[in-house]
């Protein structure tokens, strides 16, 4: 089968349906995702989204974001991605997102590494909230076609250009062509034995880069969540926000005793764990809520809550194993500040790319917030690309 449009998504996260609707309504899309429309990892985002909160805030935020990344975040990146984080805050309440609010104003939590609080939140499922409003907008659109269960397996090239991508379904196997195609396919946490994320994220899109020589960056920049739920049934782990220690949750070693600070970064949280693990001779260490007020914990950790009742733990009365799992990709397919891949009329954004944003590692919050401010950037180039070229070709008529 070989089907044509003038955009292709691959990914049904934020950072594909975001692309999605800031790309000209004009535009026939195509977005394709390998599972059902909601088993992305956006949709399992807990803690919220970071913002500006105001000019005074920027320098702290900026540094917050280099000194988690050990300075090798692309400079360029961060400064695009803070200066447009009140814009995408808008754009989301315009698409009917709802976060926390106190006194009709926003309210904003603290996480690790972060020197004060700047992270908006909608109980402790921020992804659900902001995923599923943004694909009941794309839904809504005529121009978008969405293809569920179909697997992206190369993409076309003609001339060194991407023409689009070949995918496969229940029903075989078919060609899709497009002017632009953009790669939002997720992680690389179904290769790994214990990850938050879902296990049909398996770096796909990676791999068909490396095949094509298109540039790849940082591959070895693999973040390890420092608080998932310790289980020894098999699948996804599942996290426990770094909010929650925002809010004042407490690690303790076997003897009860606290042995790191909670709110360093996530790298430096996980190595004090693994240490004092290997030190205990024990499969994890304890998380306490105790400092939380249980009014704190049922309003703001709602979903943390009912699913820790349901393994046996009430996290308002007693402690909880946790354990480190792979959680997030700061690697992937280099891109520049467009989200423009090494090869024409191939983009990518999200957990798939690699702009340089997350440095060696990612600030708290960050995803969701850099993979919609370069979804957009995207969209914007596709939009202006196109009307470059409309313009050429009416002037040489």
């Amino acid at each position: 089968m070989k089907l044509n449009a003038d955009v292709v998504i691959v990914g049904s996260g934020v950072a594909g349906l975001f692309s999605a609707l800031n790309l000209p309504e004009e535009q026939e899309i195509i977005l394709i995702t390998k599972s059902d429309l909601e088993s992305s990892d956006s949709f399992l985002a807990q803690g919220g989204i970071c913002v500006l909160r105001d000019e005074k805030d920027y320098d702290s935020y900026f540094e917050d974001t280099m000194k988690a990344g050990h300075y090798e975040n692309r400079k360029e990146s961060v400064d695009i991605m803070i200066r447009n984080s009140r814009d995408i805050i808008n754009d989301l309440v315009k698409y009917g997102v709802e976060f926390e609010k106190k006194d009709g104003k926003f309210a904003y939590t603290r996480e690790g590494a972060h020197s004060r609080p700047r992270i908006l939140f909608h109980e402790d499922v921020t992804g659900k909230e902001i995923t599923g409003k943004l694909l009941a907008q794309v839904k809504k659109l005529e121009n978008v076609k969405i293809y569920e269960y179909t697997e992206m397996t190369d993409v076309i090239i003609e001339n060194g250009k991407c023409v689009g991508i070949k995918a496969e379904n229940e029903n075989g196997t078919c060609e899709i062509y497009a002017e632009n195609t953009i790669l939002a396919s997720g992680g690389i946490g179904g290769t790994y034995q214990h990850s938050t994320n879902f296990p049909h994220l398996t770096g796909d899109a990676i791999e068909i880069a490396k095949k094509h020589n298109i540039r790849l960056e940082h591959l070895d920049y693999v973040q390890i969540h420092p608080t998932t739920l310790y289980s020894k049934k098999p699948g996804r782990r599942f996290l426990i926000s770094e909010s929650v220690r925002g809010e004042g949750a407490v690690l303790y070693n076997k003897n009860k005793e606290r042995f790191v600070d909670e709110l360093l970064p996530r790298d430096v949280v996980t190595k004090a764990i693994r240490e004092e693990m290997k030190k205990d001779g024990t499969d994890y260490v304890w998380l306490s809520m105790e400092h939380i007020p249980k009014e704190t914990i049922l309003n703001h950790f709602p979903n943390i809550y009912e699913h820790c009742l349901e393994e046996g733990y009430d996290v308002t009365k007693e402690y909880i194993p946790v354990v480190p799992a792979q959680h997030y990709f700061m690697g992937g397919i280099w891109v520049d500040s467009d989200s423009r891949t090494s090869m024409e009329h191939l983009y990518a954004v999200g957990e798939t790319s690699c702009n340089g944003v997350h440095g060696a590692n990612r600030l708290a919050s960050n995803s969701l917030l850099e993979s919609l401010v370069f979804a957009k950037r995207a969209a914007t180039k596709i939009k202006k690309e196109e009307t470059k070229k409309n313009l050429s070709e009416r002037k040489a008529v």
